[in-house]
């Protein structure tokens, strides 16, 4: 990015008075930590940054009305991120008059969705070519985007919100225009599903500001272990308050669901878990306890 010689001497001056923090807007064609250079070989992968901007946040009633695609290029092997290779950007009209507050949050009013749909050509298009799909915020973007394109299932997906401990990172809020403060020292005009992606992507590009790892480099790692749901049938009720100071969560039934207790571990935590279980849910060992092995496939899915 050319930036005026007035403006660089001002931005130097503020600098040099260590009193003011400068924030850059993100260019992410001009950002340093993309090579540029074409990766050939059996390493080569895509990845998609991907941002969806809904009605609302209930599944069950809310549907996508903007979805933001950026496809960039990477090597499985270093974690290198070379350039972007397409970019996706499309309304969809919900047929129904948008919430003041949405409109208030994105920009995007009803004239803007009128008549207006994805593009399913397009985006099928992208989702062919990647390898894997990153979203800040998984568990939100994975539920719309298969319902809306079914074709997402079959790919694996990694969250730059969950997968990284931003705590460890003394990072104290894990917003996105706040961690690319945190990690980049830029901003973006979040809120509108095209530039969330690109700022996704901007944050992959960046260290972790106390560890100094990749940003990407740390979340593909999280992405690739397993973790393991184990769901606690017909455990002690005595044991219900030892198992929410645990952090297990209550599964209340219904829609063909069964009551149950459960929670996600590592697979390094698995056994000590089921020592647990043992110890305080069960008097006849746990064979009412379900394990469900968790992958970059089914990740943050509604099919979980």
């Amino acid at each position: 990015m050319n930036v005026p010689k007035h403006e660089m001497d001002a931005l130097k001056l503020l600098e040099a008075s260590q009193k003011y923090r400068i924030l850059r807007r993100l260019d992410i064609m001009q950002h340093p930590g993309l090579t540029g250079k074409p990766i050939t070989g059996k390493t080569r992968r895509v990845g998609l940054c991907i941002d969806t901007e809904t009605t609302g946040f209930n599944f069950s009633d809310d549907v996508i009305i903007e979805l933001g695609i950026v496809a960039f290029e990477y090597d499985a092997m270093t974690g290198e991120i070379s350039r972007i290779v397409d970019t996706y950007s499309g309304f969809e009209d919900p047929c129904r008059p948008l919430d003041p507050e949405v409109t208030a949050v994105t920009g995007i009013t009803d004239d803007m969705l009128a008549g207006q749909s994805l593009d399913d050509a397009a985006v099928g298009k992208i989702v062919s070519q990647a390898s894997l799909c990153f979203c800040h915020n998984c568990k939100f973007d994975r539920s719309f985007l298969e319902r809306r394109f079914p074709e997402f299932e079959k790919l694996p997906f990694a969250c730059t919100m969950s997968q990284i401990d931003w705590k460890n990172e003394l990072v104290t809020s894990r917003t996105l225009e706040y961690l690319l403060y945190k990690c980049g020292a830029c901003f973006i005009d979040a809120h509108r599903a095209l530039n969330d992606a690109e700022g996704l992507l901007g944050l992959l590009l960046e260290n972790l500001p106390v560890s100094k790892l990749s940003v990407f480099k740390t979340v593909l790692e999280n992405a690739r272990k397993p973790s393991f749901k184990i769901m606690a049938y017909n455990s002690a009720y005595s044991a219900k308050d030892s198992l929410r100071d645990r952090k297990y969560h209550w599964e209340p039934g219904g829609d063909g669901k069964i009551k149950t207790w459960w929670t996600v571990v590592s697979e390094k935590d698995l056994d000590n878990e089921i020592t647990f279980l043992n110890n305080i849910a069960y008097t006849n060992g746990t064979d009412d306890v379900e394990i469900i092995k968790i992958d970059a496939f089914n990740r943050f899915s509604r099919r979980e």
